[in-house]
């Protein structure tokens, strides 16, 4: 498996394991926005033999990183690709000066909060009602990481 970063022309995939993860995905424009006219976004594509199976996008604001998404398709989870992916994002951010990660995970999505604890992100909140598709509450997960 390796990471590159994101490009416009991997929206086509990008759009497929998006819309078999997530109940509300995101439109294809969100995603155009972020690569082309957001300063602050990163997003990088996961692969395995040549084929994208996920994806994680973050804004990198100051010292803080805010993920916006991680999915992998539905045929790859399970095998390790999220924790390779994530962990790798967060290697590269710390060489660039991020010390603290934090994202929103939905309450009921409990393999993807177990998989954050074990990259060392703590439940620090929760957001009320926050997922517009059925009003479901987020926790809200913060990760130091620029103090090792």
């Amino acid at each position: 498996m390796m990471i590159r970063p994101m490009q416009e022309s991997d929206l086509s995939t990008i759009l497929e394991i998006e819309h078999a993860c997530f109940p509300a995905p995101w439109a294809p424009q969100s995603f155009v926005s972020e690569l082309r006219d957001n300063e602050y976004a990163r997003y990088f594509c996961l692969e395995h033999e040549g084929n994208i199976i996920g994806y994680m996008g973050l804004w990198f604001i100051l010292e803080e990183g805010h993920i916006t998404n991680v999915a992998i398709a539905p045929g790859y989870q399970g095998m390790g690709g999220g924790e390779f992916l994530m962990r790798s994002v967060i290697d590269l951010m710390v060489k660039e000066g991020m010390e603290r990660m934090t994202l929103e995970v939905r309450a009921s999505n409990v393999s993807a909060q177990r998989l954050y604890e074990r990259l060392g992100f703590a439940t620090a909140g929760v957001r009320k009602g926050y997922y517009s598709d059925n009003r479901e509450d987020a926790l809200i997960m913060w990760l130091d990481i620029g103090k090792e």
